[in-house]
């Protein structure tokens, strides 16, 4: 069998790749906070997220003996045919889910759907496990609620970067109650897959404080919990990964689709040529692409009678 990177490359047009080399040649390499003192800096200097509009509702759900602060967005023009459950990215340790409100709200108009996001606690002040706590608690309120709730059951899940990672932590923890099977689809950007710094795609973070920050405090950082590529990934629903081609974690999510397919599960690779980490926050052709992408992938999911 011949393999080749360049059969996975997504299908986009060579001048929006074109643009999106000279916005990052232009643009200075982003990094993460380094120490303690570089979070606090970073989270000070934050801008307020931009309001959307209609604005989310928030609300406090209750599940698997938590409570936990949920955005949650219906479309304005009919009932939602189906629901998103957004696990917000950041590191495990930046941003909120207020920030993916203008994604948030746009994606639940145009598609039809309840967008409901997870406000998760964040590291340092809460390592893991309570990230995915938190978001197991959202997704099992779902499980239970979502029909009387939103009038639909059709689920489906997704992130980027932490967000996907603990989106996909989230399934196998539904998978090991029987519940995975409610969640029609999983939409994954370039999540971080081993934070163990064991595998060769692991050691190209292992000097990240954010692991630190997250799960310093574990010993073995094997756990499928904290490193969902390490899991036994049978009776996952049928995923969607995107990442680009200068992604630090690219041959971390080429990895992670290996061993999916491996365990039997549908999964889809979508590269994005010369783009990095976070490129679907960035305002390029090429990530308005991306996730219109995304959106046509659960549309066919979640509204697809």
């Amino acid at each position: 069998m011949r393999f080749t990177l360049n059969a996975l490359f997504a299908d986009v047009p060579a001048e929006q790749i074109d643009e999106a080399r000279d916005f990052y040649s232009s643009r200075p390499a982003g990094r993460g906070p380094a120490t303690p003192e570089e979070l606090r800096q970073a989270r000070a200097s934050r801008p307020a997220p931009r309001a959307a509009d209609p604005p989310a509702v928030e609300e406090t759900i209750e599940a698997a003996r938590a409570r936990v602060p949920v955005r949650i967005f219906t479309p304005v023009a009919g009932p939602p045919r189906g629901v998103y459950l957004d696990i917000p990215g950041g590191g495990f340790y930046l941003d909120s889910a207020a920030r993916a409100d203008g994604r948030n709200r746009g994606l639940a108009d145009a598609l039809q759907l309840a967008v409901v996001s997870v406000g998760y606690r964040l590291a340092p002040e809460h390592p893991w496990p309570a990230a995915p706590d938190d978001c197991e608690a959202a997704a099992l309120w779902l499980v239970e609620e979502a029909a009387a709730r939103f009038g639909t059951s059709r689920l489906a899940i997704g992130g980027s970067s932490a967000g996907a990672t603990l989106a996909l932590a989230t399934l196998l923890r539904l998978r090991d109650r029987g519940a995975a099977g409610r969640f029609t689809g999983a939409a994954l950007q370039f999540g971080t897959y081993d934070l163990s710094a064991r595998t060769p795609a692991g050691r190209r973070i292992a000097d990240e404080y954010f692991i630190q920050a997250y799960a310093g405090q574990v010993q073995d950082r094997t756990v499928p919990d904290i490193s969902p590529v390490y899991g036994d990934l049978r009776g996952l629903p049928p995923t969607l990964l995107i990442v680009g081609s200068a992604d630090v974690l690219l041959e971390d999510n080429l990895a992670l689709a290996a061993r999916l397919s491996a365990a039997g599960n549908d999964v889809e690779v979508r590269i994005y040529p010369g783009a990095p980490h976070g490129f679907t926050g960035h305002p390029t052709a090429l990530a308005r692409t991306a996730l219109g992408g995304v959106d046509s992938w659960l549309r066919d999911r979640l509204t697809q009678l």
